[in-house]
């Protein structure tokens, strides 16, 4: 690594000294048609790391730039994009902008999934992009950022209603989960909380790349979920935003109450900006549509979160850029109810009066921390960064008598990691341009699952991985995107001696000698679109993506004595894509198909008696998504968005997956049917009302065990539909009220896993009707 890393610190100083001292100047204003000033609009020059944001007045500036001729982008979601050269080679340049309202212009929005800066449109892949005003609407409804995406991602599956998001899987597959790139998913002891780690308040949009990827490594064989964070608002010296909220449940009142508050502050000083948040919460207890306490078993109800980020740059000059982010979420539940087991497909498992055995469950802090260095322009017109990260994460999961003489478990994880990527873009003729991405990664990730008391279920597992990689971009004719690219991951896991832990069923106590894994992966990838007809974009790709299976699951009741015996190969997915964008005028319309195939699978199978085992059989899985909005009027626009997936494994091998002996998937992996439908209106021009509909469908391919109920996973799941409210009216330029509610018509229903678990303790209801009503102001 010093090899790597001293070379690019030389380039960089001598960057820095070689800048010219001689700077100019870019202002001036964004207006709608008309003239009312717009505000938090983009403006940038391209190719340097040169941006602001316009005020209330719609006023912009950016200084310290170096003389030259630049390209000055604005834009923003709704508003489409505009471009012009502006020349500051000999004097400083003032330029006032008129932007026409497009609802539809989402596609524009530029997007960094692929580690090289696209417009959505143009990128030969499935990406979803929570833009922050569509993100602000959901939270309205629900600040829990789980549900947030479940009510908006086609092709996710549904959260728990828990602080779990097991069986929340992207297109039947693992997804990875970062925050700015920094993984969250905790690959060596799979502990199904790496969707909940960051509140919505510090989060700036998510970007959702959906198919198998490789591109920022191991976990994502479905896709991944990348939470950008914050960005300053650079067009004052100082600004803030304060929000409050008040929540509980709409009917059955008593003990739901609770709020949140958050506090922002942001600006830019010279050459410095900077922007930070926090936010409490504290949820009431939680009910169903029958007025039932939801049981508290990992529950949301009665918790307590915390989140305070915080996040610092220094612009150098027009190419060189530094920032700082860092960025705390804990939530801790002290719940006064306890469980009450129901009887599965009857009567619900609810929560009654009682005392908690252990401590209190929940997520005692994860920390994410990163530096981050953007050169602009160097070598060969090359563009580069440089970050180096940690993540530290620690959560306690509830007592159970699983263990011998009971016990709770915790999972500890401690990562750092160093990202180089370079982008140099080569000018082959006037008709065909290339971009070249590369770089290389590399991550040590050191995991363990303790119980609370210090006996050791899982060891302390400790995982290097170094992986260069390179990215090919080749636009022809300014309509053909073709990309291409390869990736090299090296992983080294290393386990210590143990013994496993006793269970109270006698099982355990084996001594298990440690050792080393290692293994490669190799992934490729390759897609071209479309873009010259803005009727029909159509693309097609294929790409690779690769996942551990979950390593402490195994060893801590793995059969073998050495662990070089243990069969914990990594799982290589094929995911195989063809879809569009199309717009028609006030119609955006887009639609994938996909299908994905691996070798070896990670179907997590459990026994009749609750005993979990990994299945490595060779798996399928393929669907649909499609993608609606009719943008009728500037005051009323309508959408609908559907997703189907279905998986099987091919038991005995043979290429065929509907042999008799062959098997579906199960609910941990395959979400049933999903359909999505929404209604805006602006009925007054401070006013915004947002209905939305939501149904899940139906999924029944298991049969009963031998005892006569369902192995866990196999439980048949039946439909619901639910009706969620939210709406904002703008009582100032300055203040807004909100009011949000979740399950506005009361519906007593169950979520997916409810059903798929098979099982009394896991049949709960969700939550009834719930409000969240609330009031932000700027300063």
């Amino acid at each position: 690594m010093q090899k790597l890393v001293l070379p690019l610190l030389f380039s960089f100083f001598t960057a820095l000294t070689l800048a010219q001292a001689q700077t100019r100047s870019v202002s001036g204003t964004v207006t709608d048609k008309g003239g009312k000033p717009l505000e938090l609009l983009t403006v940038a020059l391209e190719g340097t790391v040169l941006g602001t944001n316009t005020n209330t007045d719609g006023y912009f500036e950016i200084t310290g730039v170096a003389p030259g001729i630049y390209t000055l982008r604005v834009g923003g979601v709704g508003y489409g994009t505009l471009q012009q050269e502006v020349d500051l080679t000999n004097s400083d340049a003032t330029l006032d902008f008129s932007l026409s309202q497009r609802q539809n212009a989402l596609q524009e929005v530029i997007v960094s999934a692929s580690r090289n800066l696209e417009t959505l449109d143009e990128t030969p892949a499935s990406v979803y992009v929570l833009d922050s005003r569509t993100l602000q609407l959901q939270a309205q409804v629900s600040p829990n950022i789980a549900t947030v995406l479940a009510n908006t991602v086609p092709g996710l599956g549904f959260n728990s209603n828990t602080t779990s998001n097991v069986g929340q899987t992207l297109r039947g597959r693992n997804v990875l989960v970062m925050v700015d790139g920094i993984p969250q998913s905790t690959p060596l002891r799979a502990g199904g909380r790496d969707i909940r780690t960051i509140d919505p308040a510090a989060i700036e949009r998510v970007e959702i790349v959906k198919g198998a990827t490789a591109v920022y490594g191991n976990g994502a064989d479905g896709g991944l979920i990348n939470y950008i964070t914050k960005q300053a608002n650079t067009s004052k010296p100082f600004s803030a935003y304060t929000s409050v909220a008040g929540t509980g449940m709409l009917l059955h009142s008593d003990d739901t109450f609770g709020g949140r508050i958050s506090q922002q502050f942001s600006g830019k000083i010279k050459a410095f900006d900077y922007v930070a948040s926090g936010t409490y919460e504290k949820t009431g207890v939680l009910k169903d549509g029958k007025g039932q306490v939801i049981s508290p078993v990992y529950g949301l109800g009665e918790t307590k979160m915390y989140n305070g980020f915080a996040k610092v740059g220094y612009t150098l000059s027009a190419n060189h850029r530094v920032e700082a982010m860092y960025n705390y979420f804990g939530s801790r539940q002290d719940s006064d109810y306890i469980l009450q087991e129901g009887k599965y497909a009857e009567t619900p498992s609810i929560g009654v009066k009682g005392e908690t055995q252990g401590i209190d469950e929940g997520t005692r802090y994860n920390h994410n921390a990163q530096l981050r260095y953007t050169g602009k322009n160097l070598f060969l017109n090359t563009d580069l960064e440089l970050s180096a990260y940690l993540q530290s994460f620690y959560t306690v999961y509830g007592w159970t008598p699983y263990f011998e003489n009971g016990g709770q478990s915790t999972i500890l994880s401690n990562k750092k990691g160093i990202r180089l990527n370079l982008n140099t873009p080569f000018d082959i003729s006037p008709d065909a341009q290339l971009n070249l991405t590369y770089g290389a990664d590399y991550l040590n990730d050191v995991t363990s699952q303790p119980l609370v008391d210090g006996r050791t279920w899982v060891p302390e597992m400790e995982l290097n991985n170094l992986a260069p990689y390179a990215q090919l971009q080749l636009n022809l004719y300014h309509d053909f995107i073709f990309k291409a690219g390869y990736r090299f991951d090296n992983v080294n896991i290393s386990i210590p001696d143990f013994t496993q832990l006793v269970l109270s069923s006698g099982a355990g106590g084996d001594a298990v000698t440690g050792g080393t894994l290692d293994f490669n992966a190799h992934t490729f990838n390759a897609g071209i679109r479309y873009a010259g007809i803005e009727a029909f974009k159509p693309f097609i790709s294929y790409s690779q993506g690769f996942s551990i299976i979950d390593v402490g699951r195994y060893v801590r009741g793995a059969t073998e004595d050495y662990i070089s015996q243990m069969d914990i190969e990594p799982v290589i997915v094929n995911n195989y894509e063809a879809g569009f964008h199309s717009r028609f005028g006030k119609l955006a319309f887009s639609g994938a198909y996909f299908i994905s195939t691996s070798r070896l699978g990670a179907n997590l199978k459990a026994n009749e008696d609750g005993v979990y085992a990994i299945e490595r059989a060779p798996e399928r899985v393929q669907g649909f998504e499609a993608v609606a909005d009719l943008f009728l009027t500037d005051k009323l626009t309508i959408g609908a968005s559907g997703a189907y997936t279905e998986g099987k494994t091919d038991l005995n091998d043979n290429d065929e997956y509907d042999d008799k002996e062959d098997s579906y998937l199960n609910g941990t992996r395959i979400p049933p049917l999903k359909i999505i439908s929404y209604i805006n209106l602006k009925p007054v021009e401070r006013l915004n009302l947002n209905l939305q509909w939501i149904y899940s469908g139906e999924r029944d391919h298991f049969g009963r065990n031998a005892k006569g109920g369902y192995n866990s996973g196999e439980g048949p799941v039946s439909s619901f539909h639910l009706v969620n409210l939210s709406s904002t009216y703008q009582l100032s330029d300055k203040l807004n009220l909100t009011l949000g509610v979740e399950n506005l018509l009361d519906n007593a229903y169950y979520l997916p896993q409810a059903y798929w678990y098979g099982r009394d303790d896991n049949f709960t209801r969700a939550n009834g009707a719930r409000f969240q009503i609330g009031a932000s102001y700027k300063w």
